[in-house]
């Protein structure tokens, strides 16, 4: 009798050590990004800020163990949707990671649209905010023509009457023109459209010099940036048309690499590393011993998206089977953002703030982003009322 009582005993140990090995099997994330191309440093913020957030959970986001399923997209849509089925083949369940509108735009769908969650770092396409939302689909960073709304409101105060407008042809840039287009007063005297993968802009310099604006909307991200802002410097445009940015568009990295050309420029963003919010100090100041940098705003939202999951995580202890209590709690968005106000619209993309900002020497001669002030305060999101979720 006593024999089997040990036997029993010893095989309830064994049990309960298999349960608590399986309930300690971290959570995998599927970071799917660009590291690759020109705009390869994007992706390297992000994976970066992501990853500084779970190193200072010692592993873990929210006390909850994740593993980092880090893959490169290459900037082609078609990698990206590879990567992802792979991955749900793999019974991968969160997804995060995608810089680029036209790689999301392709894979969203087939994880947010099942039992998986993607929760997006940086873009945020217009059309997932509105009739195509999805339940499971979340945005840490901003719906794409959110900021560039900021940019028509900041073009207003600053007096332009006549603006040109450029963007690469592709979701993110059509709905970049379009929120400038939706807060601006003036007269737009152009849109200017240019290729994703294009790097002489002399034909757009030659158009834009007869058009004489009062000033120019611009956005071109990564390396796409850095060649638009040298060459509107070398043409002398700089001299007597004003550019306004959106922060895409000139980047602390960018900064660096156009030198010069850039002091005095505004540019509008939801984050600044010189941000007066009590965890964006921490931040800045935990990324640089990190990795002897400055972050960038794709490394803030990241290190955001990183809190947002892990938030979520707490709450259902690392269970994400259970898909309605972790949706619920990704819901609250129960963490301290380093831009400051965050909360979610009810289609799942944010409410927050937006900055206009002047390219500025800092005490050390550095170009850096001061706020001037704020022209948008907890803007919701205009797509909400298209979103029936499903």
């Amino acid at each position: 009798m006593l024999k089997k009582l040990a036997l029993g005993c010893m095989a309830s140990a064994v049990m309960a050590l298999s349960t608590n090995v399986m309930a300690k099997d971290p959570v995998r994330i599927g970071f799917i990004t660009t590291l690759s191309t020109p705009a390869g440093y994007l992706g390297e913020d992000a994976r970066d800020g992501f990853n500084l957030a779970i190193k200072q959970g010692n592993g873990t986001l929210g006390g909850v163990a994740v593993e980092t399923i880090v893959e490169d997209d290459g900037l082609k849509p078609a990698n990206g949707k590879q990567i992802a089925d792979r991955l749900l083949a793999d019974d991968v369940k969160l997804f995060t990671g995608v810089i680029f509108s036209n790689v999301l735009t392709a894979i969203a769908p087939s994880i947010a649209q099942g039992d998986s969650f993607y929760v997006s770092v940086n873009a945020g396409p217009s059309p997932f905010a509105g009739k195509r939302c999805m339940k499971n689909y979340f945005v840490g960073s901003y719906e794409n023509s959110a900021l560039h709304a900021a940019g028509g409101a900041a073009a207003n105060e600053l007096g332009y009457k006549r603006v040109a407008l450029v963007a690469p042809n592709y979701q993110a840039g059509r709905d970049a023109l379009a929120g400038f287009k939706r807060e601006y007063k003036g007269e737009v005297v152009a849109e200017l459209y240019t290729k994703l993968d294009q790097n002489d802009f002399s034909v757009e310099m030659a158009r834009l010099r007869d058009l004489k604006p009062d000033a120019i909307y611009e956005f071109h991200p990564g390396g796409l940036g850095i060649n638009f802002a040298k060459q509107y410097a070398a043409s002398g445009l700089g001299e007597t048309i004003p550019m306004i940015l959106p922060v895409f568009s000139m980047d602390n990295r960018m900064l660096k690499a156009t030198g010069d050309s850039a002091e005095g420029l505004y540019t509008v963003a939801l984050w600044s590393q010189n941000l007066d919010v009590p965890a964006n100090k921490a931040f800045v100041e935990a990324f640089q011993k990190e990795y002897g940098r400055m972050p960038t705003h794709y490394a803030a939202t990241a290190y955001d998206t990183a809190n947002l999951i892990g938030s979520a995580l707490k709450a259902v202890d690392g269970d994400i089977s259970k898909t309605d209590a972790f949706r619920d709690a990704m819901r609250k968005a129960d963490f301290n953002a380093v831009r400051g106000n965050f909360k979610f619209d009810t289609n799942h993309h944010p409410i927050q703030d937006y900055y206009l900002m002047k390219l500025e020497r800092d005490g050390n001669g550095n170009l850096t982003p001061n706020v001037v002030r704020k022209v948008m305060e907890m803007q919701e999101d205009v797509f909400k009322s298209e979103c029936e979720m499903n």
